[in-house]
C-alpha cells in the first residue's frame, strides 16, 4: 500500500510525465527503484553493500553504493529526487537534506518519506538503527533551510496511528530486558493470513483519504517540496 501512495503522490506532481530524471537515494532491495521506473530513467543509490549488490547483480540495476551524506552525482541534474524512509538513519539530517536539494535541478521536485512521532519510538526503530522520528515541524524546518515551496506536506498510515501506539508502548515493557541483538521489527507479525487483509483494507482506506485531504496524525510523514528556480 506504501507503494501505491508513493506512486500516486509522483503521478499527482508530475502529472503523467515519463521522462523524467530520477535519482532514488535508498534503493534497498530494489522495489522503490523499480515503481518509479514509468515516470522515467532511475538513477538508484544504495549504501548498505549487500542490498547494493543484490540490486546490481540480481536485478541488473543502475545503482552506485554511497552516502546520503556525499553523494556521487553532480549537482543539479535530476528532475526527482525522492528518499523513501532514509533521512532517518543518519544522524545528521540537515547535511541529507542539503545533498537531496545539491542533486535536484532547479524548478525540480524532492520526495520525501520519514517515520514520524517520537511516541511511536519502539524496538522497530532500535533493529532499524533510525536515529529519531519527525514530526511536521522537524522536518519542515529542514527543507526551509533551503530555498523553494511546499508542494505538499502530510501524514499518512493514519488510521492505525493509535493501535500501533498501544503495540509499542507493550513492547517496551515485553522486550525491557532483552538485547538488542534479540529485538525484531514489529512487522513481523503483520505478514500473511486474515490480519494482514484487514490492515491492506485500512491502508487502502488511508490512501483514498489522502487523495482528499491532508491528514493531521500518522504513522508516517511526506513532504513534496519544489527547489526554487
Amino acid at each position: 500500500m506504501r507503494e501505491k501512495i508513493i506512486i500516486e503522490q509522483v503521478e499527482r506532481i508530475y502529472s503523467g510525465q515519463q521522462s523524467l530524471k530520477i535519482l532514488n537515494v535508498g534503493a534497498a532491495t530494489g522495489r522503490s527503484s523499480e515503481i518509479l521506473q514509468p515516470f522515467g530513467k532511475v538513477d538508484s543509490l544504495e549504501y548498505d553493500r549487500p542490498s547494493f549488490e543484490f540490486c546490481r547483480d540480481e536485478l541488473n540495476m543502475e545503482i552506485k553504493n554511497g552516502s546520503i551524506l556525499e553523494m556521487p552525482y553532480e549537482s543539479e541534474y535530476y528532475d526527482l529526487v525522492c528518499a523513501f524512509d532514509v533521512v532517518e538513519h543518519v544522524e545528521d539530517d540537515a547535511t541529507a537534506i542539503q545533498e537531496l536539494f545539491r542533486v535536484c535541478k532547479p524548478g525540480g521536485k524532492i520526495l520525501v518519506t520519514v517515520p514520524a512521532f517520537m511516541s511511536l519510538w519502539s524496538t522497530h526503530d532500535i533493529v532499524n538503527q533510525h536515529f529519531r522520528r519527525y514530526t511536521k515541524k522537524q522536518l519542515l524546518s529542514l527543507f526551509r533551510e533551503n530555498k523553494g515551496n511546499i508542494i505538499r506536506a502530510t501524514y499518512f498510515n493514519s488510521l492505525m496511528f493509535i493501535p500501533i501506539w498501544i503495540i509499542r508502548r507493550l513492547q517496551f515493557i515485553v522486550n525491557g530486558t532483552k538485547k538488542v541483538s534479540d529485538l525484531k521489527p514489529d512487522n513481523n507479525w503483520t505478514q500473511g493470513g486474515i490480519l494482514s487483509k484487514i490492515l491492506y483494507c485500512i491502508f487502502d482506506l488511508d490512501r483514498i483519504m489522502l487523495k482528499k485531504m491532508d491528514l493531521p496524525i500518522g504513522v508516517s510523514f511526506m513532504v513534496a517540496w519544489q527547489k526554487m528556480k
